[in-house]
């Protein structure tokens, strides 16, 4: 006879359940955990480069790269970012941002204009910036590898180390989705097996170059190799704030009951906020 767990039961089959659950045997090994960092861990971070402050995109580079440095496309994707292009000369850009997922990777280092920081920590390094709901990207360092079968995000899953002064970040993972842009309105999604490998350093004190090796079949004829640049601010008016881009899709209003709530406005199509009359 067929039963589930209810109310009742609930108690007869979590003891059911925890009866027929295998032990872990004395010698097995246990699971990896992420380790305590040790007093040493902290000291090493001492001797890497000087990261804080807020980092800002250097924008005029990154347009100008759209025309120097261009990615090698395939003929498809070619055909489509130049028709991208003359709809933006004609006034009629398509903003594949607008709808507020993530921009992702490589875009997100390719084309952003929003600040960024790091926090870096033993084991683990977070890249952390304005907008999507405040993006943030974790490149791990502890030596693990990446996983077998990796679930695929719009940042992907990232391992890096440092060689000398300069960070080397290994990115896989990345959802097929995820926008090979060069612009806001022009690029392809990169539809699966990309790979990123980053070469971030100090040119100067207060200049950082991160140089990326793309490689995406599916849309590249070959990996593309293009460098983007951030120079640091440490002024207070560049910190970091909180980055919510479903917001503007939304507007201030009272519900029935006197609470403050957040209602939808009409969007067009691309998901710009529509004209109200």
């Amino acid at each position: 006879m067929k039963f589930s767990c209810g109310v009742l039961l609930g108690l007869l089959c979590t003891a059911a359940l925890t009866a027929s659950t295998p032990a872990f045997a004395a010698d097995d090994p246990a699971p990896v955990l992420n380790p305590v960092p040790t007093a040493k861990d902290w000291a090493d971070l001492a001797k890497l480069p000087d990261w804080n402050g807020v980092w800002v995109p250097d924008a005029r580079d990154q347009n100008k790269q759209r025309v120097s440095n261009p990615p090698p496309w395939n003929d498809k994707a070619a055909a489509k970012v130049k028709f991208q292009g003359d709809e933006q000369k004609a006034g009629r850009p398509d903003n594949f941002f607008s709808n507020c997922l993530p921009e992702g990777m490589p875009a997100w280092m390719l084309i952003t204009h929003n600040t960024m920081q790091f926090a870096i920590t033993p084991g683990i390094i977070y890249m952390l910036g304005e907008s999507d709901g405040s993006r943030l990207r974790r490149i791990y360092t502890d030596g693990r590898p990446h996983p077998d079968d990796p679930d695929l995000t719009f940042h992907g899953h990232s391992i890096g180390h440092w060689e000398g002064d300069t960070l080397v970040i290994d990115t896989i993972g990345i959802k097929p989705q995820a926008w090979l842009a060069i612009s806001e309105s022009q690029g392809v999604p990169n539809s699966g097996d990309m790979h990123i490998v980053e070469r971030i350093h100090l040119i100067a004190p207060d200049r950082l170059a991160d140089t990326l090796t793309i490689t995406a079949p599916h849309v590249l004829t070959a990996p593309w190799v293009t460098t983007r640049y951030y120079d640091r601010t440490r002024r207070r008016d560049f910190d970091i704030v909180e980055g919510e881009c479903l917001e503007e899709s939304f507007k201030p209003d009272v519900d029935k009951d006197g609470y403050a709530i957040f209602t939808p406005v009409p969007l067009t199509y691309d998901g710009i906020r529509a004209p109200t009359k």
